[in-house]
């Protein structure tokens, strides 16, 4: 068996060691257009910033250890151009040499990712402004950064790379600007992210929001009211968009997402063709809707259940509650499932909480931990939930993850044993507080 793996940082890889743990005897071939493999791309944003510095520690594999390890072939430097899915053939180019030559399988697996969106502002080709998915963005931004000493930089969107870089830049000492269309953090809802907001307005950072780009030149990024921000260094932070043009062009469906559509077992429309990681549709485990996040956990996962299906397994993929955690500075912001504003956009009858607790004694150095925890009125299922705090935020919000996941009731946070000792946490945690809170509305 011929498995052609497109592909080769977190889902691709993830397929190919599934694969070879449950068949010792398939061939396994990747094709990766870039010159790195299975890397940690959310960690860039921390080693620009020098908050760790050695860089195999970001890409820790190359193509000789799957060799060595899963007996895989990684091609880097090589572009899939076409594939043929009636001949089980595929074209490609071997990037560095030129040559177009043939392949062939029994079975393919698509995880060609995705790639950062460049809006159509003026100037955004100029040396100065950066875009930051892959390895190479990084590495050109820390180079530009080391060579020209920049002053100041803008950054336009407030996603998770917009506001972890505002940080990565301000480390730096980089005077910084934050601009955004409309607000920032748009994945939660305003009244929570109006504390992301006035703690990077703490910590010097500048932001603007509700302001639209007009176009980047010379002396910096101009916005649509003629007014211009002062910009040696622009990153571009508007989001990203799936690779799936390849997959279009071989008949292989596209979901309403835009993504690659695929069924549980990450089987797209051809029986033998298989899609995984950022190029893929996910749905969301409450609503059962298509969704389109691109993760780095989900994208392992999804290549682990690839690799197995392949292979002859079973196994499922169950969904995802669009869950997501960031630090800005000295605070973490995390969400998961329905925000209010979601929940109400798809006629769900909410009840909704927001709690101010401190997340451990104040003798131990405990601060204010802000939760908003969004229930269905009639069945009392939580829906979903948003953290604003300093320590144990990510600890929390995986504890709503799993009560999302398991369909439990706003009453049911007042019943979980959770973990207690002083360095950690009160002895009724801001969970528990947030159940009652909820229990009390509900009725």
């Amino acid at each position: 068996m011929r498995i052609v793996i497109i592909g080769a940082v977190a889902a691709g890889t993830s397929a190919a060691a599934e694969i070879r743990r449950r068949n010792k005897e398939a061939q396994i071939v990747i094709y990766e257009k870039d010159n790195y493999i299975s890397y940690s791309g959310c960690g860039m944003p921390y080693y620009i910033s020098n908050e760790f510095s050695d860089f195999n520690e970001l890409v820790p594999r190359n193509p000789r250890f799957f060799k060595e390890k899963y007996d895989a072939d990684i091609l880097i430097g090589h572009e899939v151009l076409s594939i043929q899915p009636d001949k089980n053939a595929l074209t490609i180019k071997n990037i560095v040499t030129g040559e177009i030559f043939q392949d062939t399988y029994d079975y393919m697996i698509i995880s060609t990712g995705a790639s950062s969106e460049k809006p159509p502002i003026k100037g955004s080709d100029k040396e100065n402004v950066f875009l930051l998915r892959t390895i190479e963005h990084m590495n050109a931004i820390k180079s530009y950064i080391e060579h020209n000493k920049p002053k100041t930089a803008a950054i336009i969107g407030t996603g998770l790379v917009g506001l972890e870089m505002c940080e990565s830049f301000t480390r730096l000492g980089i005077e910084t600007t934050l601009i955004a269309r409309s607000s920032i953090a748009k994945s939660m809802d305003n009244d929570m992210t109006i504390y992301i907001e006035n703690n990077l307005k703490k910590n010097g950072v500048k932001v603007l929001t509700n302001t639209p780009t007009k176009e980047i030149n010379d002396s910096g990024v101009v916005l649509n009211d003629g007014s211009i921000i002062d910009a040696d260094i622009v990153l571009l932070a508007t989001g990203v968009h799936p690779n799936v043009e390849l997959a279009e062009k071989a008949g292989i469906e596209i979901g309403a997402t835009g993504s690659i559509k695929v069924d549980r077992k990450m089987k797209t429309n051809i029986d033998n063709i298989y899609s995984c990681g950022d190029c893929s549709e996910q749905f969301n485990i409450i609503t059962g809707k298509p969704v389109y996040r691109p993760m780095g956990s989900t994208a392992n996962k999804t290549g682990i259940i690839a690799g197995n299906n392949i292979t002859g397994g079973n196994d499922e993929f169950r969904g995802i509650l669009e869950t997501l955690i960031f630090r800005v500075f000295d605070m973490t912001a995390a969400q998961t499932g329905l925000t209010e504003k979601e929940a109400k956009r798809m006629g769900y009858d909410v009840v909704v909480s927001t709690d101010s607790k401190s997340d451990k004694p104040e003798y131990m150095g405990g601060k204010k931990m802000v939760i908003k925890t969004i229930a269905e009125k009639n069945s009392g299922r939580l829906l979903g939930a948003q953290i604003i705090g300093y320590e144990g935020v990510d600890k929390r919000i995986d504890v709503f993850v799993t009560a999302i996941t398991l369909k439990a009731t706003a009453e049911d946070l007042i019943y979980l044993d959770l973990a207690y000792a002083p360095p950690y946490s009160i002895p009724k945690d801001p969970l528990f507080f947030t159940g009652i809170k909820l229990r009390k509305a509900l009725k």
